[in-house]
């Protein structure tokens, strides 16, 4: 008899994880071995365990307390590449889905999606088989395309590229910080150094050049 499928739960609602569970509870062949309302708690939880009480499976939440789905899947990926993490999330962000798959996400789905499709993507995760329904393909070739169309010639980081659109999005400190996942203190280092390395006084001239440069 084949062994049960192992999945962890990791979302920073409760009535999430009780949803979730009660539905893989249902399905034969798969079992819910643990939870975790962040990524740190998932990761130390994996760490303390022995391997034949690991999962095979992780469904991930993106926007965490402590320690996000992105850094998280990161950290489980290098550490035990044998887990394969989905992404369950109701953000469809260009760059949160290309950030994922780049984490080590082998699956980004949206938690719109019925039981029956999350299921049929554990199994599919469990084989090695990654599953993206079409509205997050599109997302994931726009992220790629996005990047792609950002030259490295201007001397900027990734990161410092992200904060620069939204800038030019018209988007506040505090709304890149929200966006991002990352402090408000990093986003005025970020736009501390867009201003030094662009050679420009202020960020309205900095949304002023990223759409003279075609970029938005």
């Amino acid at each position: 008899m084949n062994p049960n499928i192992k999945v962890m739960i990791v979302d920073d609602h409760d009535m999430v994880r009780v949803g979730l569970r009660t539905y893989i509870s249902l399905e034969p062949g798969l079992e819910v071995v643990g939870e975790a309302p962040n990524g740190q708690a998932a990761f130390d939880q994996l760490k303390e365990a022995n391997l034949t009480s690991q999962p095979d499976v992780i469904l991930m939440d993106l926007t965490m307390p402590v320690l996000d789905g992105i850094g998280a899947t990161k950290l489980i990926c290098d550490m035990f590449p044998q887990i394969k993490v989905i992404m369950l999330t109701s953000f469809l962000e260009e760059a949160k889905v290309l950030e994922a798959v780049e984490s080590g996400a082998i699956s980004y789905m949206l938690k719109t999606v019925s039981s029956d499709q999350l299921i049929h993507a554990i199994q599919s995760a469990y084989r090695g088989m990654p599953v993206m329904n079409a509205e997050v393909s599109q997302a994931l070739t726009r992220g790629i395309r996005q990047r792609n169309e950002l030259p490295e010639q201007e001397g900027l980081t990734a990161r410092e590229r992200e904060v620069l659109l939204l800038i030019a999005e018209g988007k506040s400190n505090k709304d890149i910080s929200e966006e991002l996942f990352i402090s408000i203190k990093t986003v005025k280092t970020h736009v501390s150094n867009l201003l030094m390395k662009c050679e420009l006084d202020d960020r309205t001239q900095l949304a002023i050049f990223a759409h003279r440069k075609g970029w938005v």
